[in-house]
Protein backbone atom coordinates (compact mmCIF):
# COMPACT_ATOMS: atom_id res chain seq x y z
CA UNK A 1 0.00 0.00 0.00
CA UNK A 2 0.95 3.54 -0.81
CA UNK A 3 0.87 6.47 1.83
CA UNK A 4 -2.40 7.62 0.66
CA UNK A 5 -3.61 3.66 1.08
CA UNK A 6 -3.75 2.95 -2.81
CA UNK A 7 -2.17 -0.06 -4.32
CA UNK A 8 1.59 0.77 -5.90
CA UNK A 9 1.87 0.88 -9.75
CA UNK A 10 3.98 -2.08 -11.18
CA UNK A 11 6.03 -1.79 -14.10
CA UNK A 12 4.78 -2.61 -17.35
CA UNK A 13 6.29 -6.04 -18.98
CA UNK A 14 8.99 -5.22 -21.33
CA UNK A 15 8.65 -7.44 -24.15
CA UNK A 16 10.66 -4.79 -27.07
CA UNK A 17 12.76 -5.96 -29.37
CA UNK A 18 16.14 -5.64 -26.90
CA UNK A 19 14.52 -7.46 -24.57
CA UNK A 20 13.80 -10.33 -27.11
CA UNK A 21 16.77 -10.40 -28.41
CA UNK A 22 18.44 -10.32 -24.59
CA UNK A 23 16.05 -13.58 -24.04
CA UNK A 24 17.94 -15.82 -27.36
CA UNK A 25 20.32 -18.33 -25.85
CA UNK A 26 23.92 -16.76 -27.23
CA UNK A 27 24.43 -19.89 -29.53
CA UNK A 28 21.38 -18.33 -31.31
CA UNK A 29 22.59 -14.39 -31.00
CA UNK A 30 26.09 -15.80 -32.40
CA UNK A 31 24.99 -17.61 -35.14
CA UNK A 32 22.15 -14.67 -36.20
CA UNK A 33 25.23 -11.99 -36.10
CA UNK A 34 27.86 -14.35 -38.09
CA UNK A 35 24.89 -14.97 -40.62
CA UNK A 36 24.25 -11.47 -40.66
CA UNK A 37 27.83 -10.41 -41.40
CA UNK A 38 28.09 -13.33 -43.80
CA UNK A 39 25.49 -12.08 -46.70
CA UNK A 40 26.75 -8.10 -45.75
CA UNK A 41 30.61 -9.60 -47.04
CA UNK A 42 28.81 -11.95 -49.44
CA UNK A 43 26.90 -8.67 -51.16
CA UNK A 44 30.01 -6.86 -51.42
CA UNK A 45 31.80 -9.49 -52.93
CA UNK A 46 28.85 -9.86 -55.82
CA UNK A 47 28.83 -5.96 -56.22
CA UNK A 48 32.48 -5.90 -56.74
CA UNK A 49 32.73 -8.97 -59.01
CA UNK A 50 29.83 -7.04 -61.48
CA UNK A 51 32.03 -4.27 -61.41
CA UNK A 52 34.50 -5.98 -62.07
CA UNK A 53 33.29 -7.84 -64.98
CA UNK A 54 32.10 -4.42 -66.32
CA UNK A 55 35.55 -2.89 -65.95
CA UNK A 56 37.63 -5.83 -66.70
CA UNK A 57 39.77 -4.33 -69.33
CA UNK A 58 40.55 -1.38 -67.34
CA UNK A 59 41.31 -3.41 -64.44
CA UNK A 60 43.16 -5.66 -66.14
CA UNK A 61 45.27 -2.59 -67.85
CA UNK A 62 45.83 -1.45 -64.34
CA UNK A 63 47.33 -4.43 -62.52
CA UNK A 64 49.49 -5.00 -65.79
CA UNK A 65 50.80 -1.52 -65.09
CA UNK A 66 51.57 -1.96 -61.59
CA UNK A 67 53.28 -5.06 -62.12
CA UNK A 68 55.53 -3.89 -64.92
CA UNK A 69 56.08 -0.79 -63.64
CA UNK A 70 57.18 -2.94 -60.14
CA UNK A 71 59.48 -5.46 -62.57
CA UNK A 72 61.23 -2.26 -64.41
CA UNK A 73 61.07 0.14 -61.27
CA UNK A 74 65.46 -1.22 -60.44
CA UNK A 75 65.77 0.24 -64.17
CA UNK A 76 64.28 3.19 -63.87
CA UNK A 77 66.48 3.64 -59.96
CA UNK A 78 69.75 3.10 -61.95
CA UNK A 79 68.93 5.51 -64.86
CA UNK A 80 68.32 8.22 -62.37
CA UNK A 81 71.03 7.80 -60.40
CA UNK A 82 73.12 8.40 -63.89
CA UNK A 83 70.68 11.83 -63.57
CA UNK A 84 68.62 11.32 -66.58
CA UNK A 85 65.94 13.45 -66.12
CA UNK A 86 63.03 11.90 -64.93
CA UNK A 87 60.90 11.89 -67.77
CA UNK A 88 63.78 10.50 -70.52
CA UNK A 89 64.34 7.77 -68.10
CA UNK A 90 61.08 6.61 -67.92
CA UNK A 91 60.81 6.75 -72.07
CA UNK A 92 64.34 4.63 -72.06
CA UNK A 93 62.45 1.89 -69.82
CA UNK A 94 59.27 1.41 -71.83
CA UNK A 95 61.50 1.07 -74.86
CA UNK A 96 63.72 -1.39 -73.37
CA UNK A 97 60.52 -3.50 -71.90
CA UNK A 98 59.23 -3.18 -75.73
CA UNK A 99 62.87 -3.98 -77.37
CA UNK A 100 63.50 -6.61 -75.17
CA UNK A 101 59.69 -8.26 -76.17
CA UNK A 102 59.55 -7.18 -79.39
CA UNK A 103 63.40 -8.68 -80.21
CA UNK A 104 62.44 -12.16 -77.96
CA UNK A 105 59.06 -12.49 -80.24
CA UNK A 106 60.73 -11.97 -83.66
CA UNK A 107 63.41 -14.59 -82.57
CA UNK A 108 61.47 -17.03 -81.30
CA UNK A 109 59.19 -16.65 -84.33
CA UNK A 110 62.00 -17.23 -86.62
CA UNK A 111 63.32 -19.94 -85.28
CA UNK A 112 59.92 -21.79 -84.64
CA UNK A 113 57.75 -20.26 -86.88
CA UNK A 114 58.02 -23.51 -88.95
CA UNK A 115 57.03 -25.96 -86.16
CA UNK A 116 54.54 -24.72 -84.09
CA UNK A 117 52.42 -26.73 -87.03
CA UNK A 118 54.52 -29.77 -86.38
CA UNK A 119 53.62 -28.53 -82.82
CA UNK A 120 49.74 -29.43 -83.70
CA UNK A 121 50.57 -32.72 -85.50
CA UNK A 122 52.03 -34.24 -82.43
CA UNK A 123 49.97 -33.17 -80.03
CA UNK A 124 47.44 -34.97 -82.03
CA UNK A 125 49.30 -37.92 -82.30
CA UNK A 126 49.74 -38.11 -78.23
CA UNK A 127 45.82 -37.36 -77.96
CA UNK A 128 45.83 -40.68 -80.01
CA UNK A 129 48.19 -42.80 -78.55
CA UNK A 130 46.34 -41.92 -74.97
CA UNK A 131 43.09 -43.21 -76.43
CA UNK A 132 44.32 -45.80 -78.04
CA UNK A 133 46.00 -46.32 -74.13
CA UNK A 134 42.60 -45.52 -72.42
CA UNK A 135 40.44 -48.22 -74.66
CA UNK A 136 43.00 -51.00 -74.08
CA UNK A 137 43.55 -50.07 -70.41
CA UNK A 138 40.10 -49.28 -69.41
CA UNK A 139 36.67 -50.40 -69.94
CA UNK A 140 36.00 -47.71 -72.03
CA UNK A 141 34.68 -47.84 -76.13
CA UNK A 142 35.98 -45.94 -78.85
CA UNK A 143 32.38 -45.16 -79.07
CA UNK A 144 31.93 -43.59 -75.54
CA UNK A 145 34.96 -41.49 -76.31
CA UNK A 146 33.86 -40.28 -79.40
CA UNK A 147 29.93 -39.70 -77.97
CA UNK A 148 32.33 -37.27 -74.89
CA UNK A 149 34.14 -36.16 -77.52
CA UNK A 150 31.47 -34.86 -79.17
CA UNK A 151 29.75 -33.37 -75.96
CA UNK A 152 33.23 -31.50 -75.72
CA UNK A 153 33.07 -29.51 -79.20
CA UNK A 154 29.00 -28.72 -79.39
CA UNK A 155 29.95 -27.05 -75.82
CA UNK A 156 33.14 -25.20 -77.39
CA UNK A 157 31.30 -24.79 -80.33
CA UNK A 158 28.15 -23.03 -78.68
CA UNK A 159 30.83 -20.68 -76.34
CA UNK A 160 32.19 -19.67 -79.66
CA UNK A 161 31.69 -16.03 -80.17
CA UNK A 162 30.61 -14.34 -83.56
CA UNK A 163 33.18 -12.25 -85.90
CA UNK A 164 31.68 -9.30 -84.52
CA UNK A 165 32.13 -10.09 -80.65
CA UNK A 166 35.40 -11.38 -81.14
CA UNK A 167 36.89 -8.21 -83.17
CA UNK A 168 35.27 -5.89 -80.18
CA UNK A 169 37.44 -7.91 -78.10
CA UNK A 170 40.56 -7.67 -80.07
CA UNK A 171 39.66 -3.58 -79.82
CA UNK A 172 39.45 -4.40 -76.33
CA UNK A 173 42.44 -6.42 -76.01
CA UNK A 174 44.25 -3.72 -78.54
CA UNK A 175 43.25 -0.68 -75.99
CA UNK A 176 43.86 -2.11 -72.95
CA UNK A 177 47.47 -2.99 -74.04
CA UNK A 178 47.97 1.14 -75.44
CA UNK A 179 46.80 2.51 -72.05
CA UNK A 180 49.08 -0.28 -70.11
CA UNK A 181 52.03 1.14 -71.79
CA UNK A 182 50.97 5.02 -71.34
CA UNK A 183 49.77 4.50 -68.06
CA UNK A 184 53.47 2.54 -67.23
CA UNK A 185 55.08 6.20 -68.69
CA UNK A 186 53.45 8.35 -66.34
CA UNK A 187 54.02 5.61 -63.52
CA UNK A 188 57.58 5.61 -63.63
CA UNK A 189 57.62 9.02 -64.21
CA UNK A 190 55.92 10.51 -61.83
CA UNK A 191 54.46 7.20 -59.64
CA UNK A 192 56.67 8.76 -56.61
CA UNK A 193 55.82 12.01 -56.65
CA UNK A 194 52.34 10.92 -56.88
CA UNK A 195 52.35 8.98 -53.78
CA UNK A 196 54.49 11.28 -51.88
CA UNK A 197 51.17 13.70 -52.84
CA UNK A 198 48.82 11.30 -51.46
CA UNK A 199 50.98 10.87 -48.31
CA UNK A 200 50.49 14.81 -47.64
CA UNK A 201 47.11 15.07 -48.01
CA UNK A 202 46.64 12.42 -44.78
CA UNK A 203 47.54 13.50 -40.92
CA UNK A 204 48.33 11.64 -37.69
CA UNK A 205 49.06 8.24 -37.52
CA UNK A 206 46.92 7.67 -40.85
CA UNK A 207 49.76 9.05 -42.82
CA UNK A 208 52.66 6.66 -41.00
CA UNK A 209 50.23 3.68 -41.52
CA UNK A 210 49.08 4.72 -44.72
CA UNK A 211 53.01 4.54 -45.71
CA UNK A 212 54.19 1.69 -43.96
CA UNK A 213 51.11 -0.49 -46.15
CA UNK A 214 52.63 1.01 -49.54
CA UNK A 215 56.20 0.52 -48.91
CA UNK A 216 55.10 -3.15 -47.85
CA UNK A 217 52.96 -3.34 -50.77
CA UNK A 218 55.00 -2.19 -52.98
CA UNK A 219 58.03 -4.23 -52.01
CA UNK A 220 55.53 -7.52 -52.54
CA UNK A 221 55.04 -6.78 -56.18
CA UNK A 222 58.13 -6.34 -57.10
CA UNK A 223 60.03 -9.28 -55.10
CA UNK A 224 56.33 -11.04 -56.85
CA UNK A 225 57.03 -9.88 -60.24
CA UNK A 226 61.12 -10.78 -60.65
CA UNK A 227 61.23 -13.27 -58.56
CA UNK A 228 58.14 -14.85 -60.88
CA UNK A 229 60.02 -13.52 -63.95
CA UNK A 230 63.07 -15.59 -62.65
CA UNK A 231 61.54 -18.74 -61.41
CA UNK A 232 60.01 -18.91 -65.08
CA UNK A 233 63.05 -18.47 -66.95
CA UNK A 234 64.28 -21.64 -64.98
CA UNK A 235 62.03 -23.50 -65.49
CA UNK A 236 61.95 -22.74 -69.43
CA UNK A 237 65.91 -23.58 -69.26
CA UNK A 238 65.38 -27.03 -66.92
CA UNK A 239 62.71 -28.49 -68.82
CA UNK A 240 64.22 -27.38 -72.31
CA UNK A 241 67.26 -28.84 -71.85
CA UNK A 242 65.58 -31.97 -70.56
CA UNK A 243 63.98 -32.51 -73.72
CA UNK A 244 67.22 -31.53 -75.60
CA UNK A 245 68.99 -34.42 -73.75
CA UNK A 246 65.67 -36.70 -74.71
CA UNK A 247 65.82 -35.79 -78.15
CA UNK A 248 62.24 -34.58 -78.09
CA UNK A 249 61.16 -32.43 -80.76
CA UNK A 250 59.77 -28.63 -80.54
CA UNK A 251 62.35 -28.11 -77.48
CA UNK A 252 62.41 -24.86 -78.18
CA UNK A 253 58.75 -24.10 -78.89
CA UNK A 254 57.83 -26.12 -75.39
CA UNK A 255 60.67 -24.00 -73.46
CA UNK A 256 58.84 -20.97 -74.39
CA UNK A 257 55.06 -22.23 -73.48
CA UNK A 258 56.56 -23.42 -70.15
CA UNK A 259 57.98 -19.69 -69.68
CA UNK A 260 55.02 -18.45 -70.08
CA UNK A 261 52.95 -20.58 -67.92
CA UNK A 262 55.06 -19.65 -65.35
CA UNK A 263 53.36 -16.66 -65.00
CA UNK A 264 50.22 -18.29 -63.71
CA UNK A 265 51.25 -20.53 -60.48
CA UNK A 266 50.39 -24.22 -60.25
CA UNK A 267 48.04 -24.06 -63.70
CA UNK A 268 50.28 -22.75 -65.81
CA UNK A 269 53.09 -25.59 -65.03
CA UNK A 270 50.94 -28.03 -65.35
CA UNK A 271 49.18 -27.33 -68.86
CA UNK A 272 53.24 -26.85 -69.92
CA UNK A 273 54.19 -30.02 -68.03
CA UNK A 274 51.44 -31.81 -69.81
CA UNK A 275 51.83 -30.53 -73.08
CA UNK A 276 56.15 -31.25 -73.47
CA UNK A 277 54.45 -35.01 -72.30
CA UNK A 278 52.14 -35.22 -74.91
CA UNK A 279 54.59 -34.12 -77.40
CA UNK A 280 57.17 -36.32 -76.06
CA UNK A 281 54.49 -39.60 -76.19
CA UNK A 282 53.57 -38.58 -79.76
CA UNK A 283 57.06 -38.51 -80.99
CA UNK A 284 59.11 -40.62 -79.30
CA UNK A 285 56.91 -43.39 -77.45
CA UNK A 286 56.00 -44.13 -73.80
CA UNK A 287 59.48 -44.67 -72.63
CA UNK A 288 60.59 -40.85 -73.11
CA UNK A 289 57.04 -39.76 -72.04
CA UNK A 290 57.57 -41.16 -69.01
CA UNK A 291 61.42 -39.84 -68.59
CA UNK A 292 60.15 -36.46 -69.97
CA UNK A 293 57.20 -36.69 -67.32
CA UNK A 294 60.41 -36.98 -64.56
CA UNK A 295 62.25 -34.52 -65.88
CA UNK A 296 59.20 -32.01 -65.42
CA UNK A 297 58.15 -33.29 -61.77
CA UNK A 298 61.79 -32.73 -61.16
CA UNK A 299 62.01 -29.32 -62.57
CA UNK A 300 58.98 -28.75 -60.35
CA UNK A 301 59.88 -30.05 -57.57
CA UNK A 302 63.31 -27.94 -56.97
CA UNK A 303 61.21 -25.11 -58.15
CA UNK A 304 58.75 -25.35 -55.43
CA UNK A 305 60.92 -26.60 -52.50
CA UNK A 306 63.96 -24.68 -53.13
CA UNK A 307 63.82 -21.82 -55.88
CA UNK A 308 60.72 -20.40 -54.80
CA UNK A 309 61.86 -19.98 -50.71
CA UNK A 310 64.78 -18.40 -52.18
CA UNK A 311 63.53 -15.96 -54.70
CA UNK A 312 60.34 -15.13 -53.76
CA UNK A 313 60.97 -15.11 -49.73
CA UNK A 314 58.17 -15.34 -46.90
CA UNK A 315 56.69 -11.97 -48.09
CA UNK A 316 54.67 -13.32 -51.05
CA UNK A 317 54.03 -16.86 -50.20
CA UNK A 318 49.76 -17.33 -50.60
CA UNK A 319 48.65 -20.99 -49.21
CA UNK A 320 48.64 -23.27 -52.73
CA UNK A 321 44.40 -23.37 -52.07
CA UNK A 322 44.43 -19.84 -51.92
CA UNK A 323 46.54 -19.39 -54.99
CA UNK A 324 44.25 -22.30 -56.62
CA UNK A 325 40.83 -20.12 -55.87
CA UNK A 326 42.32 -17.06 -56.79
CA UNK A 327 43.95 -17.61 -60.45
CA UNK A 328 40.45 -19.61 -61.10
CA UNK A 329 38.36 -16.44 -60.15
CA UNK A 330 40.75 -14.23 -61.92
CA UNK A 331 39.72 -16.56 -64.56
CA UNK A 332 36.41 -16.11 -64.98
CA UNK A 333 36.01 -12.47 -64.78
CA UNK A 334 39.37 -11.51 -67.08
CA UNK A 335 39.92 -14.75 -68.70
CA UNK A 336 43.78 -15.57 -69.24
CA UNK A 337 44.85 -11.98 -68.49
CA UNK A 338 43.37 -11.97 -65.31
CA UNK A 339 45.01 -15.49 -64.13
CA UNK A 340 48.02 -13.86 -64.96
CA UNK A 341 47.61 -10.81 -62.49
CA UNK A 342 45.34 -11.98 -60.24
CA UNK A 343 48.06 -13.83 -58.25
CA UNK A 344 50.32 -10.54 -57.68
CA UNK A 345 47.20 -8.60 -56.67
CA UNK A 346 46.49 -11.36 -53.77
CA UNK A 347 49.23 -11.31 -52.67
CA UNK A 348 49.92 -7.57 -52.34
CA UNK A 349 46.37 -7.14 -50.78
CA UNK A 350 47.41 -9.82 -48.26
CA UNK A 351 50.57 -7.80 -47.35
CA UNK A 352 49.20 -4.59 -47.07
CA UNK A 353 46.39 -6.06 -44.64
CA UNK A 354 48.88 -8.09 -42.58
CA UNK A 355 50.93 -4.46 -42.30
CA UNK A 356 47.78 -2.59 -41.14
CA UNK A 357 47.14 -5.34 -38.57
CA UNK A 358 50.53 -5.60 -37.12
CA UNK A 359 50.60 -1.54 -36.77
CA UNK A 360 47.25 -1.44 -34.83
CA UNK A 361 48.54 -4.66 -33.17
CA UNK A 362 51.58 -2.92 -31.93
CA UNK A 363 49.55 0.47 -31.00
CA UNK A 364 47.36 -1.20 -29.00
CA UNK A 365 50.12 -2.75 -26.77
CA UNK A 366 52.13 0.30 -26.62
CA UNK A 367 48.40 1.77 -25.35
CA UNK A 368 48.43 -1.43 -22.69
CA UNK A 369 52.07 -0.38 -21.71
CA UNK A 370 51.47 2.97 -21.20
CA UNK A 371 48.30 3.19 -19.72
CA UNK A 372 46.11 5.36 -20.34
CA UNK A 373 46.44 9.62 -21.19
CA UNK A 374 43.99 10.24 -18.39
CA UNK A 375 41.99 8.93 -15.48
CA UNK A 376 42.53 9.25 -11.54
CA UNK A 377 45.78 7.58 -11.87
CA UNK A 378 47.15 10.85 -14.30
CA UNK A 379 45.34 12.68 -11.96
CA UNK A 380 47.17 12.09 -8.65
CA UNK A 381 50.54 12.26 -10.30
CA UNK A 382 49.60 15.40 -12.07
CA UNK A 383 48.31 16.47 -7.85
CA UNK A 384 51.46 15.09 -6.42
Amino acid sequence: MDADGSEPTRPAPTTGPRQAWAGLPWPVRTAVTWSACLLVVTAGLWLLGKIAVLLAPLAVALAGTLFLAALLDPVLVRLRRLRVPAGLAALLTVLLLLGILGGAGVLVWNLTASQFSELSQQLDEGLQRTRDFVTSSLPVTDQQLDRLVEQIRQGLSSGTPDPVAGARKAAEVAGAILLALVLLFFLLKDGRSMWHWVLRRLTGPRRELTAEAGRAGWRTLGAYSRGTMIIAAIDAIGIGLALVVLRVPLALPLALITFLGGFVPIIGATVAGAVAVLVALAANGPTTALLTLAAVIAVQQIEGNLLEPLVMRRQVQLHPAVILVVVTAGTLVAGVAGAFVSVPIAAVLWRVLDTVQRHRSAAAERTVDNGPATGPGRAVEAAG
